[in-house]
This record gives structure tokens, C-alpha cells and sequence, in this order.
């Protein structure tokens, strides 16, 4: 392990400037870079497990440019996502008083998908899987790598943002 973190702080790190700045051009939100980057290194420390990488800028900036691409292409897909209910959320109280109070709360909920959607890739992931998944945070954070108060503070994050876009539109009360 200590070998591993060694030939990341030496080979790997120095190159996040020009990573940053790939990344920037390549998707245009600040907002994702930080995202990306984390990929990145992740998917470097992956393959570096498994195979011999002989340039690490070349293949950082190829990874960078794959990240990039998929990222763009799950946002060109749009996923249904299943919710379930939260004390977080109030558009997710039952409402059942009839078809206009039913169709009110669709309405809703697909809102809240779009404010989910807007989240950060990272972000969105987590909290999906913490809040709708119900996932534990121990689980998530080993399953993505990522340590539990990370996974803490995504999860507020996506929430905070989903509760400050849901307000944005009238349907909290802040």
C-alpha cells in the first residue's frame, strides 16, 4: 500500500493542474471537475492493480477523456429513479385525498427527480444510495472507496441542494 500511495503522490498527482484544466474544457462545469478528478485517480489506482501503465499522463488523460464521455453520455440518458420517503423531503408525503391532490404529487415528485438529476455526478450517486437505496454509509463508502464522512457530507450536500431547489420552485417552506 505504501508503494501504491508513493507512485500516486510521484507519478500521479503532479499532473492534476493540467488534469483540472482537461477536464474543465472537456465538460465546462466546475461543478463536475471535482467529480472527475476523483474518478480519474480511482480508475488509475484500479488499473494500476491490474496492469503496467508505462506513461501515466497518457493514460491519466486518456482515462480523463473516457470520465468525460461517460459522464456526458448518462446525462444524455434520462434514468427513471425510484424514491422513497424521507423526513428530509416533504414532497414525498402521502397526500391521498383524491385525483387533482394525486396528480399534484406526480407533478412533484417528478420534480424532485429533476433536482436529483442536477446533482453532481458523485453526489447523486451517494445519495441514491443512502437515501433511496437506504444503503449504510459503511457499505457506501467501502463499495465507492470513498471514507464515511465523505459519504456524510455528500449526502447532506444532495439534500440541501435538492430541499434549496425544491424551495427555488415554491414547494417547501423554509
Amino acid at each position: 500500500m505504501a508503494e501504491e500511495a508513493r507512485w500516486f503522490a510521484e507519478e500521479v498527482q503532479p499532473h492534476e493542474p493540467a488534469l483540472r484544466a482537461v477536464l474543465r474544457r472537456l465538460v465546462g462545469s466546475l461543478s463536475d471537475v471535482d467529480d472527475l478528478v476523483q474518478e480519474c485517480y480511482l480508475r488509475m489506482v484500479r488499473a494500476k492493480r491490474h496492469v503496467r501503465i508505462r506513461s501515466c499522463q497518457a493514460f491519466l488523460f486518456t482515462t480523463a477523456r473516457n470520465a468525460a464521455h461517460d459522464l456526458r453520455r448518462r446525462r444524455s440518458v434520462a434514468a427513471p429513479i425510484v424514491f422513497v420517503e424521507t423526513d428530509d423531503l416533504r414532497v414525498l408525503e402521502d397526500k391521498g385525498k383524491g385525483v387533482v391532490d394525486s396528480v399534484c404529487h406526480q407533478q412533484e415528485l417528478s420534480l424532485l427527480a429533476e433536482a436529483i438529476h442536477e446533482l453532481p455526478e458523485r453526489c447523486r450517486q451517494v445519495f441514491l444510495l443512502r437515501k433511496i437505496q437506504e444503503m449504510p454509509q459503511k457499505v457506501i463508502a467501502q463499495r465507492l472507496g470513498i471514507s464515511e464522512s465523505t459519504v456524510e457530507t455528500l449526502v447532506a450536500k444532495g439534500a440541501a441542494r435538492c430541499a434549496s431547489y425544491l424551495h427555488r420552485l415554491g414547494l417547501s417552506s423554509r
